[in-house]
């Protein structure tokens, strides 16, 4: 896989939102706001880039056996200082994220990576892979907070829309409307990678991380023979 293709995959054919399905609770609960939204996708991007090329660099590191906690501790770090720069740069961004922010290091996109790619690549590789899903979840973010402030707030970055403010559909700015739009965008996105020739897979065999789970699997089994 060149480069360029390790960039653009998280963009759409491995969107961790709309296609790996990763990271839904942040992606539910800041999406009401287009600010929110574009604020979590930076701060998590940030915080993926950096995880990303410090476990690749650190990758022979680190002993296989605590390879989980020593991702989270590094993971943990990095967060700690993005909230730091935004608490200190933009506080009311950092109020409004709230909880949400900190979560960031039990991300399921962020740990994934670690997992599935940094801990095996190279670090350009890994910075690359990190880039290209941190934008793909900030697409997807963006994308849902557009739909939901417009119809659910009547506004769009803060500023009012004629008619759709003093007329919003307030469904949008709750749980359930998250989930409706949530769903119509990866039915979207579903339809775009069919028409592109893509074959659809369901269950483990549409899961680009089959292949590991197959592997551990593997090896508990050898382990149970081993006894």
């Amino acid at each position: 896989m060149s480069k360029w293709q390790n960039l653009l995959k998280g963009i759409i054919k491995e969107n961790p939102v709309l296609v790996l399905v990763l990271g839904t609770c942040p992606t539910l609960a800041v999406t009401t706001s287009v600010l929110n939204a574009l604020g979590m996708g930076v701060a998590a991007t940030a915080v993926l880039i950096c995880s990303n090329i410090a476990i690749s660099a650190l990758r022979k590191v680190i002993p296989d056996k605590v390879r989980i906690p020593a991702y989270i501790v590094l993971i943990a770090g990095f967060v700690t200082i993005i909230e730091m720069l935004m608490h200190a740069f933009v506080p009311d961004l950092y109020e409004s994220l709230g909880v949400f922010l900190s979560l960031i290091v039990v991300n399921c996109i962020i740990l994934g990576r670690a997992e599935m790619y940094a801990s095996k690549n190279k670090v350009v590789d890994s910075a690359i892979d990190a880039v290209g899903m941190g934008i793909g979840f900030t697409l997807a973010l963006f994308l849902m907070s557009s739909i939901r402030e417009i119809l659910g707030s009547g506004t769009y970055f803060g500023f009012e829309i004629p008619f759709l403010a003093d007329n919003p559909i307030m469904i949008f700015s709750l749980p359930a409307g998250g989930f409706f739009v949530f769903g119509c965008l990866i039915a979207i996105v579903n339809k775009i990678t069919k028409k592109k020739g893509g074959k659809k897979l369901t269950g483990c065999e549409g899961c680009p991380s089959a292949f590991l789970c197959g592997k551990k699997r593997e090896e508990i089994c050898g382990e149970g023979d081993d006894k």
